[in-house]
């Protein structure tokens, strides 16, 4: 070990410098996203629904949008080992209350301001996002936790920071007769 080994140990000890660049320790602190956290265009069900269509479609279509606040970073889903079973479920549901269900796939996304970069967190089949029973949105709601699908903090993909969007987007296989009733709740971490 030569002298030039033990400069920046030294440099540490001298106050305002450092030998590393090392961030602080982010504590996230976990929340759900619902229709209502929408940017303007996209935040009650009605404009959901109306993004969603009544006919079937192959193609992913954009039906909800939120863009990160100023001096905030999210990460799709949370975990932690607070929780039971150190992870967050969600719940989607869009149908004809009383009569059927729209079928088809939930994309999660998150993407740049501009949306010249976008990344797909999670593609699920709406089946599994919800009860079999159609009679109201309470009742399509899931609440046993066994039936619902965790979201884990969605660590593997860079943090979602200010100004970037939060999108889901779907593919609608069949349409519900008349959908009239949705919505979600997605886990998700906030970072200030």
């Amino acid at each position: 070990m030569g002298i030039l080994d033990l400069i920046p140990g030294i440099l540490g000890e001298i106050g305002g410098i450092s030998p590393k660049n090392v961030p602080p320790t982010r504590i996230g602190n976990r929340t759900y996203l619902k229709v209502t956290d929408g940017d303007a265009a996209y935040d009650t069900v009605a404009e959901v629904l109306a993004l969603i269509t009544g006919t079937a479609h192959a193609q992913f279509f954009k039906i909800w949008q939120k863009t990160v606040e100023a001096q905030r970073m999210m990460a799709w889903g949370y975990g932690s080992p607070a929780l039971q079973r150190n992870q967050g479920y969600m719940w989607f549901a869009m149908l004809d209350a009383g009569t059927d269900w729209d079928i088809g796939t939930l994309r999660i996304k998150q993407s740049k301001a501009r949306e010249w970069e976008s990344k797909v967190v999670a593609e699920i089949p709406d089946g599994r996002l919800h009860t079999t029973t159609v009679t109201t949105l309470v009742t399509a709601t899931p609440t046993d936790i066994n039936t619902m699908i965790p979201l884990p903090e969605k660590v593997e993909f860079p943090l979602i920071g200010e100004d970037s969007l939060m999108i889901l987007e779907y593919a609608l296989a069949v349409a519900a007769t008349i959908h009239d009733v949705g919505g979600f709740e997605i886990p998700v971490t906030s970072y200030e």
